[in-house]
């Protein structure tokens, strides 16, 4: 891949950050003031993907002691704390101008890096039933059915065990 580069997220980015959320998950998306909260909360845990053109893709997420997926609360970090051990992503996204070209990969990868470095146990997600053969191939386990029901659809929760 040309010319991209990984960063941590800076508040700069709040803008095309939101841009691309909205854009690529519509209903579903955050607002702009949990991206920013999520920003300007938990930096460390949000990735920005970027190429010539700016910022391209993301992954952000919130650290806990104790994960529960379906809390719609932790969106908003309610109940985030930095030292925790598990993290818990909240948006994995390539803009769809950028999608289908090794992009999301290339974001897990360095988020699952960077998640290690920081001595992290262990990250959380939740994903349309679509997308659990991505996960998979990054380690991730399939742990069945999620009791959330955010944007209205059905969600499977899945896990990756940093500590192997």
């Amino acid at each position: 891949m040309a010319d991209i580069t990984l960063r941590q997220v800076e508040e700069k980015d709040l803008e095309r950050c939101f841009e691309i959320e909205t854009v690529s998950y519509g209903d579903e998306a955050a607002s702009k003031e949990k991206i920013e909260k999520r920003i300007r909360t938990y930096p460390e845990g949000f990735v920005v993907l970027e190429n010539q053109n700016g910022v391209i893709g993301f992954i952000n997420s919130g650290a806990t002691h104790k994960v529960e997926l379906s809390d719609e609360a932790f969106k908003e970090l309610v109940g985030h704390d930095a030292s925790g051990k598990h993290i818990v992503v909240m948006s994995v996204v390539v803009h769809p101008d950028y999608q289908g070209k090794g992009h999301a990969g290339v974001l897990m990868k360095s988020f699952i890096h960077s998640m290690m470095v920081l001595g992290k146990s262990d990250i959380y997600l939740i994903c349309q039933e679509a997308l659990i053969g991505m996960y998979t191939k990054y380690g991730f386990k399939d742990l069945g059915p999620s009791d959330s029901d955010h944007g209205g659809l059905s969600w499977h929760e899945m896990s990756l065990d940093l500590r192997n």
